[in-house]
């Protein structure tokens, strides 16, 4: 469906990327985002292709002279791991194949990560760290199940019942981006709104 609406390196882009599997479309950050099994692995955008980095990968493709990927919002710039391919796809670089199929690969077993909450802590998860841990623990929720279950909107009323209304609005964000498996910084207004009106403050 979205496919009409990309432009002919997009397009054409999607084709190649066939031969490592059925790959699905959503739209991402004003792009396009290329899923396989549920974990994104490349943004096609302004007639430019990016694909997730990871492990070894961001060093070969920082060393092959490929620019991240950053997400202008407003007065914030978020920097996310997404690698500009453009001109080696342009190019038909050799490793190129290597490359992008290690990129699906890494994308599929960082969601699969992502997915078991075994052996996580709330920490671990994206946008949080040691200090929201512990509000959130002090808050009542203990581990990653429980945050996951609850979801954003809960676990921020909650922090705010321990910590009182003056809390920040961004933790809101940042919880949401937590389950979401994203930075913050890249959630939509509308989901946004949407989370705002969930929480009822």
């Amino acid at each position: 469906m979205i496919k009409g609406s990309m432009t002919m390196v997009e397009r054409t882009f999607f084709d190649y990327v066939n031969k490592f599997g059925e790959s699905q479309q959503r739209s991402m950050f004003g792009g396009i985002g290329l899923f396989q099994e549920d974990a994104m692995y490349a943004l096609l955008t302004n007639d430019c292709i990016y694909i997730r980095g990871g492990e070894e990968l961001d060093d070969q493709l920082t060393a092959l002279g490929c620019e991240k990927y950053r997400h202008v919002k407003k007065q914030t710039v978020a920097t996310v791991n997404y690698y500009d391919i453009t001109d080696l796809y342009s190019s038909n670089y050799q490793e190129l194949d290597a490359i992008v199929g290690t990129s699906i690969k890494n994308a599929v077993s960082q969601r699969v990560v992502q997915k078991s909450s075994l052996n996580r802590r709330l920490r671990d998860l994206p946008n949080m760290q040691l200090t929201l841990e512990r509000m959130v623990k002090k808050s009542g929720v203990d581990d990653v199940d429980t945050f996951i279950k609850l979801g954003a909107p809960t676990v921020f009323n909650k922090v705010c019942q321990t910590y009182g209304n003056d809390v920040d609005i961004k933790l809101l964000w940042k919880f949401a981006g937590a389950i979401e498996g994203i930075h913050w910084k890249l959630l939509q207004e509308p989901r946004k709104r949407q989370l705002l009106e969930s929480c009822q403050r």
